[in-house]
């Protein structure tokens, strides 16, 4: 669940919980609301955990072998 969902889904059920005054059959809203509000959070905190620890893995190359050319200047270069 990503950054978006989450916050959908705290706005959601904030509006349930809070806005909405109409009663359905065997459901309270109110309670709808809180469960969205607290899967929000949840996600939140999940998405905020996997994007921290994918921000602290630190990759390193092998140094690439650089091949060392002296220059004499005893000889004279070849012709």
């Amino acid at each position: 669940m990503g950054i978006g969902t989450s916050v959908f889904l705290l706005a959601l059920g904030a509006i349930l919980a809070f806005a909405v005054n109409a009663s359905i059959g065997g459901l309270d809203l109110d309670v709808v609301g809180w469960i969205l509000m607290a899967a929000g959070v949840l996600g939140l905190i999940m998405t905020t955990l996997v994007w921290g620890r994918r921000r602290q893995v630190v990759t390193t190359k092998q140094p690439a072998e650089y091949r060392r050319v002296e220059e004499r200047r005893d000889v004279a270069p070849p012709l």
